[in-house]
């Protein structure tokens, strides 16, 4: 390399560090043209990306791309414990919090669970609620399961 070509290769790095373009909304300074022009679109809310079948718009490509794997019957992402399957990677982890996480707590003990219809069935040894009733007996059950297991006692 010359001396020359070292110059403008000095100024063009020098060009580069310098930030001469400033958007006019919120003053952040931008080296090129158009990086300013892509971040202007945050300030107008125009969204370059629709979806061909619904309509939706986006800012990104990539928000696109994410998007159209609703429209699809894809779901790549697998819950390892119970097999359910997700279009996005979100979806799954946050399914995944029912295995580990219990949000449900019982309003009567300290019993805490991970799904809300889990929590109700508990919550029927406190309020005494049997809602399944044998038509053989009359003979309530605080769960179904445990009428089905019952009505195998009439059949002989």
């Amino acid at each position: 390399m010359d001396e020359n070509e070292e110059v403008n290769e000095v100024e063009k790095h020098q060009r580069r560090s310098q930030k001469s373009f400033t958007c006019t909304q919120c003053g952040k300074s931008f080296t090129y043209k158009r990086h300013l022009k892509y971040h202007m679109i945050i300030h107008t809310g125009e969204k370059l990306h629709e979806c061909d079948q619904c309509g939706k718009t986006f800012l990104r490509a990539s928000g696109l791309k994410k998007h159209m794997t609703v429209h699809s019957q894809e779901k790549p992402h697998s819950c390892s414990l119970c097999g359910k399957s997700f279009a996005r990677l979100y979806n799954l982890k946050e399914h995944q919090k029912i295995h580990t996480e219990k949000p449900y707590k019982c309003s009567h003990c300290d019993k805490r669970f991970s799904e809300s219809g889990t929590l109700k069935t508990h919550e029927r040894i406190h309020t005494g609620e049997k809602p399944y009733h044998c038509t053989a007996c009359g003979k309530s059950f605080t769960q179904l399961s445990n009428l089905r297991s019952h009505t195998k006692t009439h059949i002989k």
